[in-house]
């Protein structure tokens, strides 16, 4: 518990981390480019980010576009601001919120990319709902999309895959669908670019093949 409020502070005083500790967090909304980034290249959204190796990693090898990852957890974004600082990735920030919040905090085609690396599965049928590609977080998605813009999923978990990609072929409004159940041995691997998360390293370790489907609408 020491240990977690001490990261609390941390991130309360670090300017790679928007929470509700902060003034900007309240006028944030359709203004990070020019209020916290102070340019106007393209955002990418790493939903349920953890400790943000996605959004880390991206930010190292595209200095010329700007991440955000979110999740609730500030114990865990700690521990991806540290590391964005420690390496100044200026172009790498955090938003401590819950994902069904996120509209209170980007306007309609504010992002140009979203990225939902291991999300909790929700293998139940009770929790089908709160799936991050379940019907109504989709339309969140494609309200905050500009056109064009991709929704990527990395996932090692075969329901969640699979319902996805029944999600996105029964829809009508889904373009350029492409899928894998194993990253690693797809012509898609590329697009990934061989970042892995703990948790992906993981269930690797397992025996787990990687899944990965990208869309836009």
């Amino acid at each position: 518990m020491k240990r977690k409020l001490e990261r609390f502070k941390i991130i309360e005083e670090r300017g790679n981390v928007i929470e509700p500790t902060k003034p900007i967090y309240k006028t944030i909304k359709g203004n990070w480019r020019k209020e916290h980034f102070r340019n106007d290249r393209p955002i990418t959204v790493e939903l349920a980010c953890g400790r943000g190796e996605y959004s880390v990693g991206l930010g190292r090898l595209f200095p010329d576009r700007n991440y955000i990852g979110v999740d609730v957890k500030g114990e865990r974004i700690w521990k991806g601001s540290t590391v964005a600082v420690e390496e100044n990735l200026t172009n790498v920030a955090f938003l401590r919120t819950h994902i069904l919040m996120i509209e209170n905090f980007f306007e309609p085609g504010e992002l140009d990319e979203i990225w939902l690396t291991f999300p909790d599965p929700r293998p139940t049928k009770r929790d089908i709902k709160r799936r991050l590609t379940s019907p109504r977080f989709m339309e969140i998605y494609k309200r905050l999309l500009r056109p064009g813009g991709y929704v990527r999923l990395k996932t090692d978990n075969t329901i969640l895959y699979e319902y996805t990609l029944e999600e996105t072929q029964q829809r009508t409004d889904i373009a350029d669908l492409k899928y894998t159940s194993d990253i690693y041995a797809s012509e898609l691997r590329p697009e990934c670019f061989d970042i892995k998360t703990r948790y992906e390293e993981a269930f690797a370790a397992k025996g787990e093949t990687i899944k990965y489907l990208r869309f836009h609408f």
